[in-house]
């Protein structure tokens, strides 16, 4: 790990009172660039602590989400425990939270008595749903926004028509990216006019907009509305060589003509159905059908390098563990490994967006439940024995390394 801090977000603090995914994650790009990260915890713990087994109380996934940041276990409950937290406010930039709807005003967290401590502060509320309309009171978890922003319905069996779920929570990844751009977005707005403002990030929202030009472009023209789902139930872009499955796509017109000379189809090049990208678009069914054909004829080994000594984008589909070896994620650097003191030997990607002046690296592990307690309220002008004393009251959670 680099210890060094000179990520573009250096001397920023962000208070993260989120849990699970897409807020932690937001938060966590924020450290990545330097941010000074503190999340704030109940005495339990983020949740996402105890979903899966780990080495010594860490798990994978709440590692991958909490990185470079630093921990203090509140019991809010508490008159004490508010009494920190409006403490770390006053120094804060930025202050983020899930909580559903009341639960701010409940433990002294809402937006305006958080802009009394702090007036210029980045208030940023992350929910399922937005705080108004008929679902904003209801839970909300990937699978349901998947569901409701019509994932579900793009990734449907196109022989049974059932909606299937991504097998990944896209809908909390994208939130997050949401998130963290719009908080950069207003830390901007704030320094060039001193103002600070609530950002609102709802899941449904952000799905819609990721999925809009690409799954939903037929809904545009409003009076000319027709069923994006029209014409979609054919082959998707994995095919089957004969040993393995790959991927191959051609829009451009010298893409398909390349597609085509790879597979020795010339005949193909001019055949009405496919001489333009719009022909290519509105038999897609026929065209993959086609190319599932062809592809079944050869060896992967053999019809890649065809594919892309004719400049077709083309891939083979990697089982997750073969990303450990291959050649361009091992040149890339993206997963680096790093020896740490109580979890052994840890490998985590490294921050996507590389920075030639402030670069953004992984400079801590996540942290353990209260693990800054101590040096936090230090910070804040605490002493050791208001420290201890907090300790025995139960307003701390005390740092515990299993």
């Amino acid at each position: 790990m680099n210890s060094d801090n000179h990520g573009p977000l250096k001397g920023v603090r962000v208070l993260d009172l989120s849990t699970m995914v897409a807020g932690p994650v937001a938060t966590m790009m924020l450290a990545d660039q330097g941010a000074d990260v503190i999340k704030v915890e109940n005495p339990e713990g983020d949740l996402m602590r105890r979903l899966a087994r780990g080495r010594r109380g860490m798990n994978p996934s709440f590692l991958a989400s909490n990185r470079n940041k630093r921990s203090i276990a509140l019991d809010l409950k508490t008159a004490e425990g508010r009494a920190i937290l409006g403490r770390l406010v006053a120094a804060a930039d930025v202050l983020v939270h899930n909580f559903r709807a009341g639960a701010p005003e409940r433990l002294g967290l809402g937006e305006d008595t958080v802009r009394e401590i702090r007036p210029d502060i980045i208030y940023v509320s992350v929910s399922g749903f937005g705080e108004r309309g008929p679902y904003s009171g209801q839970r909300a978890y990937d699978p349901v926004i998947q569901a409701l922003s019509g994932l579900a319905d793009v990734q449907r069996d196109r022989d049974t028509g059932r909606p299937r779920m991504v097998r990944t929570i896209i809908a909390d990844y994208t939130t997050a990216l949401t998130t963290a751009q719009a908080i950069t977005a207003a830390l901007f707005h704030r320094q060039r006019t001193g103002e600070g403002q609530h950002v609102r990030i709802a899941m449904l929202d952000a799905m819609i907009s990721y999925l809009w030009p690409e799954a939903m472009p037929s809904l545009t023209f409003v009076g000319e509305e027709r069923d994006p789902s029209d014409g979609e139930v054919g082959p998707d872009l994995i095919f089957a060589t004969q040993d393995r499955y790959v991927t191959a796509g051609a829009l451009s017109d010298e893409e398909w003509t390349g597609m085509c000379r790879a597979f020795g189809r010339e005949d193909l090049i001019n055949d009405p159905r496919f001489k333009t990208a719009r022909d290519r678009t509105i038999n897609a069914v026929a065209r993959r059908e086609i190319m599932s054909a062809e592809l079944e004829k050869w060896r992967a080994d053999e019809i890649l390098p065809r594919l892309l000594a004719n400049d077709v984008p083309s891939a083979p589909v990697r089982r997750r563990i073969e990303l450990l070896q291959d050649p361009q994620v091992r040149e890339s650097g993206i997963l680096q490994e790093h020896d740490t003191e109580h979890l052994g030997r840890i490998r985590l990607p490294r921050p996507a967006a590389r920075f030639d002046r402030t670069p953004a690296n992984v400079r801590t592990m996540a942290p353990a439940l209260g693990e800054h307690n101590e040096p936090i309220l230090a910070e804040l002008g605490y002493s050791k024995e208001s420290i201890e004393r907090l300790k025995q009251a139960g307003v701390l959670h005390p740092r515990e390394i299993k």
